[in-house]
């Protein structure tokens, strides 16, 4: 890593993360972009984006995040891959430490996101890979023309169902509720496609397999208690995310979900460190207020420095 002073160092490589670089850097800000894996974040997951405007008919998640990279690195924006330690906090300038090596700058901007959250029941860890799986889109041609689930209620769980049905001989959803949270929409091509079964009021206790991978789950039924075993071949879980910020919880406040927690302007409790999209605490997360909030923290960082010239 270069031992130069960044105007800008984000971290995080999603809608935030690359709506940031951008500003930054067609603002002639000297910008790096660290990322942990794969350019793109959550969204790399998605089979086709809807709602994301100026795309007619969709876009599917990866082909969106490219043209966010392309834009980006027109305007210069450099990039790097690594994990991010710590982030220390020097007064006027600010060390983020990558790999053990630490990059001098004079703001940073958080968009590290969130990963999958856990069902953390016995079976879980141990075939994740071999059955449990946290993203239909990266695994779901594995699962071709057998029975397969998904646990969850919202627009992640209803759109995930609705790609396997490429795939599986059967979908079951598992919901621990009697209603959907899943948009209308959704819920009516739920209904209308023949692969879909609904499990209401019903939860994974426990996922049974041997040497070969999973086989079967054991399902609650949260009415009458009753047990039963399903015999599937593939799980999926969509029961929300947690926030990337575990690494900052020493010099940042966090809520007690572990989200950031910024004022309206992506200010965090570190002067001159912003957050961006679903790593700050806020009420929706879509990939429409991500690339807002990456926006703001760039414009509001771009501030900070011209305040102290």
């Amino acid at each position: 890593m270069s031992e130069q002073l960044y105007d800008v160092v984000i971290i995080g490589g999603g809608p935030a993360g690359l709506t940031a670089g951008l500003y930054t850097s067609r603002a002639k800000l000297k910008t790096l972009l660290v990322e942990r894996m794969i350019m793109g974040g959550q969204v790399m997951t998605t089979t086709k984006v809807e709602n994301y405007p100026g795309f007619p008919g969709g876009i599917d998640g990866p082909d969106l995040m490219v043209r966010f990279q392309e834009h980006c690195q027109e305007f210069g924006l450099q990039i790097e891959y690594g994990e991010v330690e710590s982030l220390v906090d020097e007064g006027e300038e600010k060390s983020v430490v990558v790999d053990g090596k630490p990059i001098r700058t004079r703001t940073v901007i958080i968009t590290t996101g969130a990963e999958p959250r856990k069902l953390d029941i016995p079976g879980e860890q141990e075939f994740t890979g071999r059955g449990v799986s946290y993203c239909a889109t990266c695994d779901g041609a594995f699962f071709r023309n057998v029975p397969v689930a998904i646990v969850g209620g919202g627009d992640t769980a209803a759109e995930e169902a609705l790609f396997l049905t490429r795939f599986a001989s059967k979908v079951y959803i598992v919901h621990r509720r009697d209603e959907l949270r899943a948009t209308k929409i959704l819920q009516e091509r739920l209904k209308a496609n023949e692969k879909i079964e609904i499990l209401w009021n019903s939860a994974v206790e426990r996922v049974e397999g041997d040497a070969s991978g999973m086989h079967a789950v054991e399902l609650k039924d949260l009415s009458s208690g009753e047990k039963r075993s399903l015999e599937l071949q593939g799980l999926f879980v969509a029961i929300g995310v947690t926030p990337k910020a575990h690494f900052l919880a020493e010099v940042l406040q966090l809520d007690p979900d572990g989200h950031i927690l910024t004022d309206a302007e992506c200010r965090t409790s570190m002067p001159g460190v912003f957050a961006a999209g679903d790593v700050r605490k806020k009420i929706l997360k879509q990939i429409a207020t991500a690339v807002g909030d990456g926006a703001v923290a760039a414009i509001m960082a771009e501030k900070y420095l011209m305040d102290r010239e």
